[in-house]
């Protein structure tokens, strides 16, 4: 009989350390409903180079149930993860009905336990607009109220699994009081509760692979915490596989690609600071550049640059495009949806600016013209000293 819920969450590819969580994982399915929520791929070399064959792997093999995030949106429709994912809150715009299964119902703790999950609005504008123009998200708690109301004799207790924000999950506990636990991702933030609101328990796992929610029935409750995973004691056959695949990946992010510039060497990444740099330099081809700072990300240095820092640093395969900027768009608009963003120059008065390909496509209705630049080869220019190109 299963007797709790493991819950991760934005681990993003991230297979560094894996091993805590690979065997972690395996034993607790003994005893546990080993559930995702959200975001799974993208974000390392790994799945650079890998193209997401192991984050596939990983998930058919330890997860019973999983929920899509704005990354790796796309994997969530093969058919073998497909028969994982649930999601309560997006439909096929034609129809609209649910694109993936709404609910789960399984016994925990003697319990009849619905697990559901939402996504919220913001991951999913966050989806390349390709990749969703099919698609539509509803409202999560009015979706929600709806499910209850159409299982309400089967189900004794409720766990959703968000992929909206820890801030935006307060708020869902509040309007939605039936729910006995949210398992909170998409965030990345310092707070990992388990935060009480009501009767409800919203409560993170620690992102990367690094750590876990549980979350189990106690008494007429339920009780709630986040660990971080232990380290291997014994390592099954099946991890012990997966493992030694995933090192093959990561003797070729070994590979250099040169000395780091002084300024970088045994340092801290600032993100925001190379993309300001990044700016700059295009900056010298155009009156305007914006930039999402979330398209890098932060990452110890040491001397040389390496294909698995590179990766790590710019995860998401850019390109840089010149895209048209419409009067009606505006820089803080733009900030709400996407996030903080590095700006050069102004775009109201040219027309146009550099930026990225995803945000031309999401947020900007695609008005973008080639040639593309990788946003890596600016990056990896800057942080080993040479030229760099403009699209």
């Amino acid at each position: 009989m299963l007797e709790r819920i493991v819950a991760t969450t934005d681990v993003h590819s991230t297979f560094d350390h894996s091993l805590p969580m690979l065997t972690y994982l395996h034993t607790a399915r003994e005893r546990a409903l080993v559930v995702d929520c959200g975001d799974f791929f993208e974000g390392s070399g790994y799945y650079r180079l890998g193209g997401g064959h192991l984050e596939r792997r990983v998930l058919i093999l330890l997860y019973d149930v999983i929920a899509p995030g704005n990354h790796g949106w796309r994997h969530h429709f093969e058919p073998d993860l497909r028969a994982l994912t649930v999601c309560a809150n997006v439909v096929d715009v034609g129809t609209g009905e649910p694109l993936f299964l709404p609910v789960r119902i399984v016994g925990i703790g003697g319990r009849r336990v619905g697990v559901t999950a939402v996504l919220g609005e913001q991951a999913f504008n966050a989806i390349p607009g390709a990749e969703r123009a099919e698609h539509d998200v509803l409202p999560p708690e009015r979706t929600l109220h709806e499910l209850r109301e159409r299982y309400r004799e089967l189900v004794d207790d409720w766990i959703v699994l968000s992929h909206s924000g820890f801030e935006h999950d307060l708020a869902l506990a509040a309007t939605c009081p039936f729910i006995s636990v949210v398992l909170s991702g998409h965030c990345h933030s310092e707070q990992y509760g388990p935060v009480r609101v009501g009767d409800t328990l919203v409560i993170k796992g620690c992102e990367l692979g690094a750590g876990y929610a549980e979350a189990a029935p106690d008494g007429r409750d339920w009780s709630a915490h986040a660990r971080t995973f232990p380290e291997a004691a014994v390592v099954a056959e099946p991890v012990a596989r997966l493992y030694t695949q995933l090192q093959a990946l990561r003797d070729r992010l070994a590979h250099s690609l040169g000395p780091l510039a002084e300024p970088f060497c045994e340092t801290l990444l600032d993100r925001r600071e190379l993309l300001t740099l990044v700016a700059q330099r295009l900056h010298t081809d155009a009156k305007a550049v914006i930039l999402n700072e979330t398209c890098l990300r932060a990452l110890y240095l040491g001397d040389v640059l390496r294909e698995e820092d590179l990766l790590t640093i710019e995860p998401f395969t850019n390109q840089l495009v010149y895209a048209a900027w419409s009067d009606t768009c505006t820089l803080e608009a733009l900030s709400d949806q996407a996030g903080p963003l590095v700006v050069v120059g102004d775009p109201g008065k040219s027309g146009h600016a550099i930026t990225t390909q995803y945000l031309a496509d999401t947020y900007l209705d695609g008005r973008w013209r080639g040639p593309q630049l990788p946003l890596a080869r600016v990056v990896q220019a800057i942080l080993t000293g040479q030229s760099g190109d403009a699209p």
